[in-house]
């Protein structure tokens, strides 16, 4: 962590909603004029595309049919975690981009599937917001969660994250049933093993539980939308929280522990603003007096 750079790192596995949240901070940043460096996680995948579909097959072929992204093997959490010490140290670190699509990739001339490459983080950043897979990792060697100051974790309920990663790979990407399931078992270790263990390091956490029937999500013809959906919020550290403010901005909404707060689907984007403006602003000033009294001693 630093006071005089923050870092504010979304956690979740794709297709859980995180580049909703990524949005719901961004209108934050442009309301308050916050300028925010965004990395993206797959920014840090060790392979491009092509890449890894060559790893997954050779690491098939040798046996070991569970690579993915949601492990440590397919990314580079050692660079990951240089650029968040880099950046709390001295508002500096080197981040590239993952060219997703060709209207992404074509300002660059490249392929879709591939990075740009590295360059330096803008100079004068007020904060560094990440949005990926594994913003709060940690094993015996790598420890990125102790370097962010906001760790926020979006976790739906399994079957519905699974219903909207069915539904997302094969009507916009054109992948077969089939296939999407495969991804979804080879990937359940690092799941198990790697994603859900950050959830318990966040400082905040949403989680969003339908309520209708997902029981089997493999047949499911919709994704639960936010008015059949409530969400789960809950606080590492509810000292400081207004509860009660909360409650009554959030219509219908109420507490099922005294850490936990439970709205209406609808109103997560509103939650975020209500919950997190505060946060950030702290932040920026507690980083703003860090930075006034080293320009002071200097």
């Amino acid at each position: 962590m630093s006071i005089r750079h923050p870092i504010i790192a979304v956690t979740g596995s794709s297709g859980a909603g995180t580049t909703t949240v990524m949005m719901s901070f961004q209108h934050i940043f442009r309301r308050e004029g916050i300028r925010a460096q965004i990395v993206e996680g797959d920014s840090f995948h060790r392979l491009d595309r092509l890449g890894m579909r060559h790893a997954m097959k050779d690491a098939e072929t040798a046996g070991n049919r569970n690579l993915s992204h949601f492990g440590p093997e397919a990314n580079l959490l050692v660079e990951l975690e240089g650029l968040f010490r880099t950046y709390s140290g001295s508002g500096r670190g080197r981040v590239r981009q993952y060219l997703h699509d060709a209207e992404e990739a074509m300002p660059f001339q490249q392929p879709a599937g591939t990075f740009t490459e590295w360059t330096e983080v803008e100079e004068g950043t007020d904060l560094l917001f990440y949005e990926g897979l594994h913003g709060g990792y940690t094993d015996a060697t790598v420890d990125i969660a102790r370097h962010v100051d906001l760790l926020v974790g979006v976790v739906p309920t399994i079957n519905l994250e699974w219903i909207q990663k069915l539904h997302r790979d094969k009507n916009t990407r054109g992948y077969s049933q089939e296939a999407v399931v495969d991804t979804i078992l080879r990937r359940m270790p690092d799941y198990v093993n790697h994603i859900c263990p950050q959830f318990g390091r966040t400082h905040v956490n949403f989680q969003r539980v339908p309520t209708v029937d997902t029981s089997n999500p493999f047949i499911a013809r919709d994704i639960p939308s936010a008015d059949e959906s409530m969400v789960v919020i809950r606080f590492a550290n509810p000292k400081g929280i207004d509860f009660p403010y909360l409650l009554s901005m959030l219509d219908k909404s109420f507490m099922s522990r005294p850490n936990t707060i439970v709205c209406p689907g609808g109103k997560m984007g509103l939650a975020m603003q209500l919950i997190f403006t505060p946060m950030i602003l702290r932040l920026m000033d507690l980083a703003r007096r860090k930075r006034a009294e080293g320009t002071h001693h200097a």
